[in-house]
């Protein structure tokens, strides 16, 4: 039997969350355990319940997100946020992704395509919606990767996890997490899969290079 996906909702908005924890409890594979309203109590609901998931969205009041997605990480360093908001400014997407937020998508996103990112993120992948590549290229240099970025898609066309990388590399899975999110910015796209896919197909990486 597949393990649930504990799920924390962080929303100011009764109605939303209402609709989302029905939602969300339809899935098979997700239950949610807990809500919070406002950052400060994302927190205390975080540390006292401990969900697997917690999905984030960055407007709301006493400290809002941002706050309640640096006092999630404290608490967690390994905890996965996924950013469910209305808004996609560049600075806000760089600025949740820089804080430790594995994924951030809109809240028109469809049904099928949030729970795949809340399936992605208890993986322990990043994932970006599709539609907000270009909000966050734009915060990067596009025409090339690193030396630092190549090796860590090397080392996703082999099949590592962030942990494996980190080991290869001698980095924190913190920083690897960052090197990913930018992969993904400057290759335009959401996730592990696509990124091997567009270093395989335009030959940036060489097959057991």
């Amino acid at each position: 039997m597949a393990a649930v996906i504990r799920v924390l909702i962080a929303d100011d908005h009764l109605i939303f969350r209402m609709g989302l924890k029905s939602l969300l409890n339809n899935e098979p594979d997700i239950a949610v355990v807990g809500e919070a309203m406002t950052g400060a109590q994302t927190i205390e609901k975080f540390r006292a319940l401990r969900p697997d998931v917690v999905v984030l969205d960055l407007r709301m009041p006493d400290g809002g997100g941002m706050l309640a997605l640096a006092g999630v990480r404290e608490a967690r360093s390994d905890a996965k946020v996924l950013v469910l908001s209305s808004y996609a400014s560049e600075e806000e997407v760089y600025q949740a992704l820089q804080a430790g937020a594995s994924g951030y998508v809109l809240k028109d996103v469809g049904r099928d395509e949030l729970t795949g990112a809340i399936r992605q993120v208890y993986a322990g992948r990043e994932w970006i919606q599709p539609c907000i590549q270009p909000i966050l290229a734009s915060r990067e240099d596009r025409h090339e990767l690193t030396p630092r970025e190549l090796e860590v898609l090397k080392l996703l066309v082999r099949g590592l996890t962030n942990r494996e990388i980190a080991k290869v590399l001698g980095n924190s899975e913190n920083t690897v997490r960052n090197h990913t999110i930018r992969i993904f910015a400057k290759l335009y796209v959401s996730d592990r899969a696509e990124a091997v896919s567009a270093a395989l197909q335009r030959g940036i990486v060489v097959p057991n290079s």
